[in-house]
């Protein structure tokens, strides 16, 4: 599934090839996602000028100037390109938006899990996907003393807690064990006993990591297309994750893997605590 920074990496992308394009029309080719994609709500966006495309957690947005946001999530395997109009197209395909350019913003989507939405966009705080969703992880307002403060007598495991979007919006399952194999905490350890140190130490880790992975592009996941559509990305180097019974490169321990609210987890049992 695209985690963050491969989100962002779609974002930059896109941006330079949407913002100022405007729509000349939509096709549906197939409703079928998780939410059903409704054709009328996407037509509303014919005549709309892209004024810009933000993310939220790993939600993108395109805003027009008609006051309509596109919202998009990729699910698992949803991907999400501008081709020229004459490409042959792609298996999977569920909507074509076409630009005045002579090109189209392609989705496709092959386990169906992503969706597509037409919504107000001042409405957009309020829409169910965005609604309750925790602060970003490389914002300012997150820091070692709010998250000790808010952790404080919970008995919630780490892991769990840096992938409730509650908590901190979009962190993934890659990412959450990188951070804390780079901050040396273990993944079962309950939030309430990790110190405003420790605390201190996952924020910095938990930035690094995104960081690097968004300068480097993302990691490579097999279903990854980057914004003209094309596969097989950068890949960061990852200490932990799919590593299984691999030494650690601290200390020389097999990674374990456990499952967590039935995600794989990676980390070192002896680095971390």
């Amino acid at each position: 599934m695209p985690e963050l920074p491969e989100i962002e990496t779609i974002r930059r992308g896109l941006g330079p090839l949407l913002v100022g394009r405007r729509v000349l029309g939509v096709l549906v080719r197939d409703r079928r996602l998780r939410e059903p994609v409704e054709a009328r709500g996407l037509l509303r966006l014919r005549g709309a000028r892209v004024t810009g495309i933000r993310r939220r957690s790993k939600y993108l947005l395109l805003d027009t100037d008609s006051g309509l946001t596109l919202l998009v999530h990729l699910g698992m395997t949803g991907q999400l390109w501008v081709a020229e109009r004459e490409r042959a197209r792609r298996p999977h395909e569920h909507v074509v938006i076409a630009l005045d350019d002579g090109r189209d913003l392609r989705f496709a989507d092959t386990r169906r899990f992503g969706m597509m939405h037409v919504v107000r966009s001042d409405r957009l705080d309020r829409h169910p996907r965005l609604k309750g969703l925790g602060p970003e992880p490389l914002d300012r307002s997150v820091t070692g003393e709010s998250l000790f403060r808010v952790t404080r007598g919970r008995r919630r495991p780490a892991k769990s807690f840096l992938m409730d979007t509650r908590s901190i919006a979009g962190v993934g399952n890659i990412y959450a064990c990188e951070a804390l194999h780079r901050a040396g905490i273990n993944p079962q350890r309950a939030v309430g006993r990790i110190g405003r140190p420790g605390w201190d130490r996952l924020v910095a880790c938990l930035r690094e990591v995104l960081t690097e992975a968004i300068s480097a592009g993302g990691t490579t996941l097999r279903d990854f297309l980057n914004a003209e559509g094309e596969a097989g990305y950068f890949a960061i180097s990852l200490r932990v994750y799919d590593r299984r019974g691999k030494p650690c490169g601290r200390c020389g321990a097999p990674i374990r893997r456990i499952v967590q609210a039935g995600r794989s987890t990676f980390y070192c049992p002896r680095c971390q605590r």
